[in-house]
């Protein structure tokens, strides 16, 4: 075989790769679905404010939003703005552990983290933070998630292997992001806004079919 048709069989082959990297998968096959229901969304939101006035929940959608001059959520933290789903019930420190729902961001929110896998190692306090910059939702800062994500609505799979110290992110069933994670004794989900650097002075993003899994060992 010549050297352009070995060029050729790379391409084709490097191609095929990278379409079956992004061919949509079911993310949940193997996983257990957990009973959620209202009682295990603890909404956290600036304490001198009604839950009304930040947080709404109506035809099955979260809508959670913040202003970047609110206070913390309780009197005693020094922490920024948030307005954010804690999912209760479901504290985990082993195992493998699946967040999935369906997230939406309207034009002009920005500087604010949306989902969260809560809980590290000191100094950091969180394993994944999915964060909004311009048009865009990042992996922390540094990897970009998602191009174009406002007004519209895209389904997101946050996996957590924790025994491996792995971090899978799915954008509609196509994976994203795959890497080490940090380690941390205890872990949690949480979805909604809070605020970061650069904040947007309004920050709002909605939620539906939120669903936690456990994979069958």
């Amino acid at each position: 075989m010549n050297s352009t048709c070995t060029y050729l069989v790379f391409c084709i082959s490097l191609v095929f790769l990278l379409a079956m990297r992004c061919e949509a998968i079911d993310t949940t096959i193997g996983f257990v679905s957990q009973p959620l229901n209202q009682s295990n969304f603890d909404i956290q939101k600036p304490y001198d404010v009604p839950l009304e006035q930040r947080y709404n929940f109506s035809d099955g959608v979260h809508k959670l939003w913040v202003l970047k001059t609110d206070k913390p959520h309780s009197r005693n933290s020094k922490t920024s703005p948030r307005s954010e789903i804690r999912i209760r019930g479901y504290d985990y420190s082993s195992g493998v552990w699946q967040f999935e729902a369906y997230g939406y961001v309207p034009c002009g929110t920005t500087g604010v983290s949306v989902m969260q896998v809560f809980g590290s190692n000191p100094p950091y306090a969180t394993t994944t933070m999915l964060i909004v910059k311009d048009t865009s939702l990042y992996y922390y800062t540094r990897t970009v998630i998602l191009s174009n994500l406002y007004n519209k609505w895209f389904r997101l799979n946050v996996i957590h292997d924790v025994d491996q110290k792995n971090v899978k992110v799915y954008i509609d069933g196509v994976l994203r992001y795959d890497r080490a994670g940090r380690l941390g004794k205890s872990h949690y989900f949480k979805c909604g806004v809070y605020s970061q650097k650069e904040g947007s002075f309004y920050m709002e993003s909605r939620w539906r079919d939120i669903r936690i899994f456990k994979r069958h060992d």
